[in-house]
């Protein structure tokens, strides 16, 4: 097996071009993903809200942070004003949503206060 100082100059082109092949096409995907994930977030933000009477619904974590988003990644949402008999009808209604991507919701009268905060702090309303 030929080691890295053995490959020919027409071994390393092919390889460079194989990698940057391969690099395009996971960036597309993830993108792909990525924006299949934001259409996902607003589907479950107007479910909460129509269904379940949510007053105020932000998304956050990796969704809204592009470098952090890949293709392991969940959509994580939190919603106001749930009723605290709603709640786990409305977790089950928004991971029904999908299969290819996991979608969590937060009732943030349940949260940690210092989840909460820090969901305020990042979070993009929907």
């Amino acid at each position: 097996m030929a080691d890295k100082r053995e490959l020919s100059s027409a071994q390393m082109d092919v390889y460079r071009r194989t990698a940057l092949q391969k690099a395009a096409t996971e960036q597309t995907a993830s993108a792909a993903r990525r924006k299949r994930g934001w259409a996902l977030a607003k589907e479950a933000a107007r479910l909460v809200k129509e269904e379940f009477g949510a007053s105020r619904v932000l998304v956050f974590g990796s969704l809204v942070h592009q470098a952090s988003f890949n293709r392991w990644s969940d959509v994580d949402i939190a919603a106001w004003g749930l009723r605290p008999e709603d709640t786990f009808r409305a977790m089950g209604a928004v991971q029904a949503l999908a299969q290819d991507i996991e979608l969590n919701l937060v009732d943030v009268q349940t949260g940690r206060a210092e989840l909460v905060i820090s969901i305020e702090a990042e979070g993009v309303e929907v």
